[in-house]
């Protein structure tokens, strides 16, 4: 959704009522946890005396903000609160901080159907008065180290800066064109008109200079030769009128007030244009593609199969730090077409010698698919090498293509004109002909006279063994990924850059050395009858030896499916014998019999082989329900995963679980007992939870009913035009131990970011405006678990770019106000909201990578790693959590940034909660990278793209309304203006109800 339709809207419909920081609310008292290994912490006593854990600075926070305050009173409308041993207080005490309170009627607001909303307007309507949670402190939990970041410090410069807008006629579309007018102006021009300035152009409007040009408007007249029209012949020249018009000035000591901390919002101006200072040099030299830079020449690419290669290149951007501004560089690989002649690229394409094979109709699709939009260069034409991008494939062969010559429809042959215009014989007639310009005027090139362009890089999906190559051009050791950041930068050589020398900018060529904590892991509890009752992990890992699950699952009425020919009957029923035994040592009962024998099928049934499996087993079992359904693949089984997986969840409400056959061959214990920990979960079960969480020792989590949800959006791949995207959302069903998450997705509009269907409301005939959506779906199975209300709710949403930050926080944390008020009157619980970034370019090193204390055994910094000073943002409220142990390359750490926060936790408060939940993956024995409901949401909505019907998979999105685990998906009110997006097929209720997707 645009910017400013955004801000419309949410002014339209915002139903806000601000939940106070909860000053008063009690918080137990944690005493310090025994992490030298000895043994768990002891259980606290449960009438530990509570105490207050808000910061001075933190307490009038709500007024900084400008929000409104309000008396709660947790009437018995949607919730009844039950007292449970963790339960300080029942009801938090709100403070009112007596800040103005804006009351109105909300446009549109629904509460149980009636028209009636009365709810205090305290929450901004719109992102100019939105500030995001200020930094409460910094982090003290933990060993401190000391880590070097990728992150070079940048001194600000003391010139004015000075932005033009730039108005070319005839207006040019290419980047490269525009630039290379403004450097002819720049050439021309520098000593005389524009005074000895060296401007920065960003391609498009827009021209800086350090100092004001001798004009506030000029208009310049611009030859251009066009270089690619050979040395012999008469080149053709092309004249540009250039308008510079002066536009502002951008203020550094604004800049210079957000770096030290005195000013809330960044100016965003002045970091552009340092930005684009920096990245002039780079953008002459080598390939730009984003913020990012390639070459051939960095580092000799390598081929990744047909046709594609390897560039290395370097990550560039200017990031307003709390050492000041500090310029971020890391390592990159990308796929780029390499420059090959077009007939040898659609031999290695289609890997075979297409000069004596002929074609086949799938080959022409292949061809057609990876040569549209790619640019090729003429070489039948001695020195003339014009480019042309390739709009299509002709259907027939050379030798058949005809085409008039003239107005009167004379007709010629391709190979025809070819001899005569250039003396040029066409080898390979049986060929078709690349099609290139417009559809309308189809002009017909040779494959044989065309050759690839350099530099142009590969957006379409590559394939499993391209991933692979590229991957382990990618993959480095942190040391030499380290170096080879330190080799770019001196490169670059940023002190000789005559744009950075003009702006007066001064790059160190040093790593930024950082403060850092490694916060110690959490104790985990595993059940009483296993020999291990408890566990400390090592370096972010440990094993199930010797311990029972927490709860595990019974598994009584289970069947097997066999797809894999290469498996004979009796290899599947030694294999699911041993997953039997495993589960039972793990901690669950499982019937080593199934329902009935196993049943072989083709890959290519696989609807009608589960139906007959799933009726064949409810005979059988005369009406009781198939619990679980073992699914033996063959290790390339195409869509058969996802068909599986949909007909299960959303048709036959059978909880499944899958296994490659390279596995059913190679039995090993560590593949069983992992199998088992996927198998217990999704029956309902938990493997283990924090010993903290059970003695109630886990700050603004354990003293009231908490809940956590994960949030995330995938979009649909490069290239993909129209189908949906897929949103998913979990939340925990268990308090106080947070372990167990249900699990909601929702299809919406194209690479649309913001949630849609979090709350939305329709009509009904029968019992008028009905509330629903995600968040009150999952608000009130928690209810159902726990018997609770939930009077807290940490928010973590995965995927939100910082450009992002304003639009979902405003959306979303309306739609969670809403989902909230539509269940009670007067029920705000506080919400703090982070988001969660993985996409990020900073990376973390050990200060010493031969001290093997401070290095996990791959070389990465230890897991539990945390930075929140010196890299972070000057004034708001993020971390870096390195929360895992690296296995091979240089791990990423987890980007947290608190955007809002009404439960006022400290800064150690947030960072041992995410570093501890990373402990509580499910689906093995370490400890994740990314906080596990994020994880899972992550999990959720890729499951989910396997919902979608196989037509709208390929041709898009149609029908009606918007999906979301709830049952009236086709009744969604949509945005005006918005595609209808056909929704996915409901979860069946017993799947919705377990961690299905793990």
């Amino acid at each position: 959704m645009p910017m400013r339709q955004m801000k419309e809207s949410s002014e339209q419909h915002l139903v806000i009522k601000t939940h106070l920081q909860n000053s008063m609310n009690p918080v137990q008292k944690h005493p310090k946890t025994a992490q030298n290994g000895k043994g768990p912490p002891a259980h606290e006593p449960q009438n530990a005396k509570p105490h207050n854990q808000i910061s001075p600075s933190s307490k009038n926070r709500g007024r900084r903000r400008g929000r409104g305050g309000r008396k709660s009173d947790q009437s018995d409308v949607f919730m009844r609160p039950s007292s449970r041993p963790c339960t300080v207080a029942d009801k938090p005490v709100l403070a009112n901080h007596g800040g103005p309170l804006v009351t109105d009627i909300p446009h549109g607001c629904v509460e149980n159907g009636s028209n009636k909303c009365g709810m205090d307007m305290g929450f901004p309507s719109s992102s100019k008065s939105l500030t995001f949670a200020p930094r409460p402190g910094y982090g003290q939990i933990g060993t401190k180290c000391i880590v070097k970041a990728n992150h070079f410090f940048t001194e600000l410069p003391e010139k004015d800066l000075n932005q033009y807008d730039v108005t070319i006629t005839p207006e040019v579309a290419s980047r490269t064109v525009n630039r290379a007018i403004m450097n002819e102006l720049v050439k021309l021009y520098k000593e005389s008109d524009l005074g000895m300035r060296l401007p920065a152009y960003d391609g498009r409007k827009s021209l800086y200079t350090a100092g004001e040009l001798p004009f506030a408007w000029k208009e310049f007249k611009i030859k251009l030769v066009d270089e690619e029209d050979g040395i012999n012949g008469p080149k053709r020249e092309r004249e540009y009128k250039v308008v510079i018009k002066f536009v502002a000035r951008a203020n550094l000591h604004h800049l210079g007030q957000f770096l030290a901390g005195k000013r809330a919002d960044a100016p965003k101006e002045a970091l552009q244009i340092l930005d684009i200072v920096l990245r002039e040099l780079s953008t002459r030299r080598y390939c730009p593609v984003g913020r990012f830079f390639f070459s051939p020449d960095i580092r000799a690419p390598q081929r990744l199969g047909e046709g594609l290669e390897s560039w290395c290149g370097f990550y560039q951007s200017i990031r307003p730090t709390q050492m000041g501004l500090s310029l971020n560089i890391d390592m990159s690989s990308a796929a780029f077409i390499e420059a090959l002649p077009v007939i040898e690229f659609v031999g290695q394409l289609l890997s075979k010698d297409v000069i004596s094979k002929p074609l086949s109709d799938s080959d022409r699709v292949k061809i057609k698919k990876a040569l549209r939009g790619v640019k090729v260069e003429v070489t039948h034409r001695g020195n003339v090498r014009r480019k042309y991008r390739v709009s299509g494939l002709t259907s027939q062969p050379t030798r058949e293509l005809v085409f008039p010559v003239d107005d009167n429809s004379t007709m010629k042959s391709v190979v025809e004109y070819f001899q005569e215009m250039y003396g040029f014989t066409i080898q390979h007639a049986h060929l078709p002909c690349l099609q290139v310009g417009n559809q309308k005027k189809a002009n017909y090139l040779p494959m044989e006279a065309c050759k690839i362009v350099e530099g142009q890089r590969y957006t379409k999906r590559l394939n499993e063994r391209q991933i692979t190559a590229l991957l382990k051009v990618t993959c480095q050791r942190p040391r030499d990924q380290e170096n080879d950041i330190l080799q770019t930068v001196q490169h670059n050589a940023y002190d000789q850059d005559p744009y950075a020398k003009e702006f007066g900018i001064k790059i160190s060529e040093k790593l930024a050395s950082v403060e850092a904590r490694i916060l110690p892991a959490p104790w985990l509890k595993y059940h009483e009858t296993g020999k291990e009752k408890d566990c400390l992990p090592q370096v972010g890992q440990w094993n199930m030896m010797n311990k029972k699950m927490i709860n595990g699952m019974t598994v009584s009425r289970w069947a097997c499916i066999n797809f894999s020919r290469s498996v004979q009957e009796s290899v599947a029923r030694g294999f699911c014998n041993e997953l039997a035994q495993m589960c039972q040592v793990s901690g669950m009962e499982f019937n080593p019999e199934p329902v009935i024998p196993i049943h072989m099928a083709r890959p290519d049934q696989v609807e009608k082989a589960l139906k007959h499996v799933y009726h064949a087993s409810m005979n059988k079992l005369k009406g009781k329900e198939l619990e679980l359904l073992l699914a033996i693949l063959p290790d390339n089984n195409g869509s058969l995963y996802g068909d599986l997986k949909r007909i299960c969840e959303t048709d036959l409400g059978l909880i499944s679980q899958c296994c490659l056959t390279k596995h059913v061959f190679k039995i090993s214990k560590q593949y069983l007992a992992n199998v088992s920990l996927k198998i217990n979960v999704k029956m309902g079960g938990r493997n283990t939870v924090l010993l903290d969480a059970i003695s109630c020792r886990i700050p603004l989590v354990s003293d009231i009913p908490t809940i956590i949800f994960g949030a995330d959006v995938t979009h649909p791949e490069n290239g993909e035009d129209s189908s949906p995207s897929i949103a998913a959302v979990v939340a925990s069903q268990d308090w106080p131990e947070v372990t167990k998450y249900a699990g909601l997705v929702c299809a919406q509009a194209h690479r649309q970011e913001l949630i849609q269907d979090l709350y939305k409301t329709w009509h009904d005939p029968a019992r008028g405006t009905v509330s629903g959506g995600m968040i009150r779906d999952l608000l009130v199975s928690f209810r159902k678990a726990t018997g609770q209300k939930p009077l807290r709710i940490i928010f973590y949403r995965d995927g939100v770019s910082e450009g992002q930050f304003y639009q979902v926080l405003l959306y979303e944390l309306d739609a969670i106000r809403k989902a909230c008020a539509s269940l009670e009157p007067n029920y705000q619980p506080p919400v703090t909201f982070i988001v969660v970034q993985k996409r990020h370019h900073t990376r973390l090193f050990a200060n010493n990578h031969r001290d093997r204390n401070s290095t996990d055994r791959s070389g990465n910094i230890l897991p539990g790693t945390v930075v929140d000073s010196k890299i972070c943002h000057p004034t708001e409220f993020d971390f870096y959590l390195c929360s895992h142990a690296g296995i091979q390359g240089t791990s990423r750490p987890a980007h947290y940034h608190v955007l809002w926060d009404e439960n006022n936790f400290t800064a150690d408060g947030i960072q041992s909660l995410t570093n501890n939940l990373c402990y509580t993956y499910a689906r093995c024995t370490r400890s994740v990278s990314v906080v596990p409901p994020a994880y899972y949401a992550h999990l959720a909505a890729f499951r989910a793209r396997f919902y979608m019907e196989p037509e709208m998979q390929e041709n898009g999105s149609n029908g009606g309304g918007g999906g979301g685990g709830g049952g009236h998906a086709n009744k969604a009110t949509r945005a005006s203006g918005e595609t209808g997006v056909r929704p996915l097929p409901a979860l069946k209720e017993n799947v919705k109800r377990v961690m299905f997707y793990c």
